[in-house]
C-alpha cells in the first residue's frame, strides 16, 4: 500500500526534507510514503485567489495516482485520534488500496478537490504552516503504522 501526500509547494527547507525522509524511511512491511509536490501559483497584491485555488486544485487532482482513495486535509474535516488513524490504516492495508491526501496551498483546497475526496481530515484547530504539515503527516502515518504492528513507539 502506498500513502501519497499530494501537496502544493516545492523547495521546502532542509528540516522539512529531513523530517519527511526520516519517517518515510521507517515505514516498512508493505507501506510506502510518497510525496507529490505541485508548484504553488504566484500570488500578487491583486491576485484572484479563487482562480488561483481552482488552478492549484486542478494540478492537485491531476497528480493523484489512478485508483487511489482520496482524503482532503481540511480545517472543517473530522479530527482523528492516533488510534482512529491506525484503524483506518489497518483497513487500507487490508484492502491494499493506495490512499492520497491532498494538502492545499495558503488559501486551502478548491471545491473540486473537496468534492473528489471520500473524506475530509482535520489535523486540529491550530493553523499550521504547510511545510510543518508534511512532517506532522509523515510522523502520524509512522505512528499509526506502529500501532498496527504492535510496535512500542506509540504509548497510550
Amino acid at each position: 500500500m502506498r500513502l501519497h501526500v499530494v501537496a502544493i509547494g516545492q523547495r521546502m527547507p532542509a528540516w522539512v526534507q529531513e523530517g519527511w525522509s526520516e519517517y518515510a524511511r521507517r515505514l516498512t512491511q508493505g507501506v510506502t510514503l510518497e510525496l507529490r509536490e505541485v508548484p504553488a501559483i504566484k500570488r500578487g497584491r491583486n491576485a484572484d485567489i479563487e482562480a488561483i485555488r481552482e488552478r492549484e486544485g486542478q494540478a492537485l487532482l491531476a497528480a493523484i495516482p489512478a485508483s487511489s482513495r482520496v482524503f482532503a486535509l481540511d480545517e472543517n474535516g473530522k479530527q482523528w485520534s492516533t488510534l482512529e488513524l491506525a484503524e483506518h490504516m489497518g483497513e487500507w492495508m487490508q484492502s491494499g488500496s493506495d490512499v492520497s491526501f491532498l494538502v492545499g496551498g495558503p488559501d486551502g483546497l478548491s471545491t473540486h478537490c473537496l468534492e473528489k475526496a471520500s473524506g475530509r481530515w482535520s489535523l486540529g484547530r491550530l493553523t499550521l504552516p504547510h511545510p510543518l504539515v508534511r512532517v506532522v503527516l509523515a510522523e502520524q502515518f509512522y505512528r499509526a503504522w506502529t500501532v498496527t504492528q504492535n510496535h512500542p513507539y506509540h504509548r497510550e
